[in-house]
């Protein structure tokens, strides 16, 4: 997925669902390996409560933080991955059907099981 959005400009900021609700703040940005795009946020939904994965293509970035087009129940509901690891593409297939959105294309095509997918903003550059 494309995003004009700086991943460097998200961590820390706040996050809110379609309702304008805060859900979280962004702990971490996972970039595509393949495009180098920011594809997904973790956000830290509490302080006692896990990080859940949320696309940046439809958000926005606005001032007061990022815009998640999803309600809050649906983000609080995504599959839990845990954070500061790759995701692999089985995961991102099962957050994308999660959130409803489109498989992008080239996710559909066989992938050697050695490659790191949705590496962390920053790690390794």
């Amino acid at each position: 997925m494309q995003t004009d959005i700086d991943p460097r400009s998200l961590i820390g900021r706040k996050a809110f669902d379609s309702e304008g609700v805060k859900i979280g703040t962004v702990d971490e940005v996972y970039l595509d390996d393949a495009t180098g795009e920011p594809e997904w946020a973790a956000l830290r939904t509490g302080l006692f409560s896990r990080d859940a994965f949320v696309p940046l293509e439809p958000s926005s970035l606005d001032e007061t933080g990022l815009r998640v087009p999803f309600e809050r129940a649906l983000i609080r509901g995504a599959p839990d991955f845990g954070v500061g690891r790759h995701l692999s593409p089985q995961q991102e297939l099962q957050l994308y059907r999660h959130y409803g959105l489109d498989v992008p294309a080239d996710g559909e095509a066989p992938t050697p099981a050695d490659r790191d997918f949705g590496r962390i903003a920053g790690a390794g550059d």
